[in-house]
């Protein structure tokens, strides 16, 4: 029998904070083409509406795999938070998306495009605002910054750009289409099962507490976290999966350490504590 762990492994529970006739529809058989052709070239960037195409994508291969925590007022509570922090950003425009979703498990995922997610695992371990705002600040950095988008495309490579040209001749656009598809969202999926650079990890670190610093939270709401996970007992099951697609919270706070500095400790003295809305 599989445990909670890989089953949050092969599934990455992206279930979303919205329903799946929200994501619509992933647009004309020429365009999801054309958006194919240049994802499968890593030397050639996607347009800003491809990539929420990408994520969509991905997301519908995986919905309800999970359930979302059944309490509206948790998801909108997660909600108003993640969006005043996306605000604060370079890419406020994306369509953002956040959600709690059930799982013992602890850990936080993000789509391209503009979806995060954290289970109910890792919510239950935070202590305050200002550590949602740490965690979700990190993976709303990780979409500002591309890096699953990265990932994906690296994990594609030139042998799926040939293997479509081999696969061209005789065949539809439309059964083409669905055959990128099918390999592009798949490979999104396992590339979030897996985990990204250990380097993109520290540069989202760095970037999500500027993000919630501009939120006016604590920035050093991330380390709080951390602090939390570094200190949970070896044999934790719940952090297996974080373990395996992140750095060591102990190398994670010694980046942000040597980072950081005294640089924020202004932006610390004057966020008010904000007490985490917690389920009934």
């Amino acid at each position: 029998m599989k445990t909670s762990t890989q089953l949050l492994a092969a599934a990455l529970v992206l279930a979303l904070a919205a329903p799946a006739h929200a994501f619509g529809r992933l647009g004309e058989a020429e365009n999801l083409f054309k958006f194919g052709k240049k994802a499968a070239d890593a030397s050639q960037e996607i347009t800003q509406d491809e990539e929420i195409q990408l994520g969509r994508g991905i997301a519908a291969n995986v919905l309800g795999a999970a359930p979302l925590v059944k309490d509206e007022a948790l998801q909108r509570y997660v909600n108003q938070v993640g969006f005043w922090l996306a605000l604060q950003t370079e890419r406020p425009d994306l369509p953002w998306r956040f959600g709690v979703v059930e799982s013992t498990d602890v850990n936080a995922f993000a789509l391209p495009g503009g979806t995060v997610l954290i289970t109910m695992g890792l919510y239950e371990r935070l202590r305050d605002e200002s550590e949602l705002a740490g965690v979700l600040g990190h993976e709303i950095a990780h979409v500002v910054q591309k890096h699953q988008v990265k990932a994906i495309k690296g994990a594609m490579g030139r042998d799926f750009a040939t293997e479509i040209a081999g696969e061209a001749a005789g065949r539809s656009d439309n059964v083409l289409v669905q055959r990128f598809g099918s390999k592009a969202f798949s490979v999104g999926t396992q590339v979030l099962a897996r985990g990204i650079d250990k380097n993109d990890e520290y540069q989202a670190d760095q970037h999500g507490v500027v993000i919630a610093a501009r939120g006016g939270y604590n920035p050093f709401g991330l380390v709080g976290v951390l602090q939390t996970l570094d200190s949970a007992a070896p044999n934790d099951r719940a952090m297996g999966l974080l373990f395996s697609t992140h750095p060591t919270p102990s190398s994670r706070i010694e980046r942000l350490g040597g980072t950081m500095g005294e640089k924020l400790d202004a932006y610390a003295g004057n966020a008010p504590a904000r007490p985490l809305y917690r389920p009934k």
